[in-house]
């Protein structure tokens, strides 16, 4: 049964990135890739090179956002950005919910309802970042401004 809903998922986020013809694809691992650390392990590369995705709660309205593995969101430059009372880390069932991807996973794109995304602009230091794909076992690799144009994401400093 998880077989078959990774298949479904890494087809799903495959057919949305075969949409924009940049040529990306999603890589599929035995190891691992469920924290940045071991998805840096697998992948052979730099810990800031994982491009992680997080989930957060602006005022209870979930906000993504897409930084170097070797990082942490200042919560804080959030809030200012985002003009918001109270920010906070969504739960993994929040995160499941609002990204069709498990804490783990998380693909910033093919999400079931558009949401505000923001690139931290520190992974602009790498020429390649790798993404999950929606499964504790994948990565896309993906050049900023690939990552950019997938995720209509927008560029801001939160560290």
């Amino acid at each position: 049964m998880e077989e078959v809903f990774c298949m479904n998922v890494l087809e799903k986020v495959q057919s949305y990135l075969d949409q924009y013809n940049l040529g990306l694809k999603i890589i599929e691992l035995k190891e691992d890739t469920s924290t940045c650390e071991l998805a840096a392990a697998a992948l052979g590369v730099e810990v800031g090179q994982i491009a992680k995705t997080l989930v957060f709660l602006a005022d209870g309205q979930p906000v993504l956002v897409v930084a170097s593995g070797d990082r942490k969101i200042n919560s804080g430059k959030l809030k200012r950005l985002l003009a918001a009372v109270k920010v906070r880390m969504a739960d993994p069932g929040t995160v499941l919910e609002v990204t069709g991807y498990p804490v783990g996973g998380v693909c910033p794109l093919a999400l079931p309802e558009s949401l505000p995304i923001f690139l931290e602009s520190t992974m602009q230091r790498f020429g390649v970042v790798y993404a999950a794909a929606g499964t504790p076992n994948s990565a896309l690799p993906v050049t900023m401004r690939q990552l950019e144009i997938i995720t209509g994401g927008k560029w801001a400093d939160l560290i």
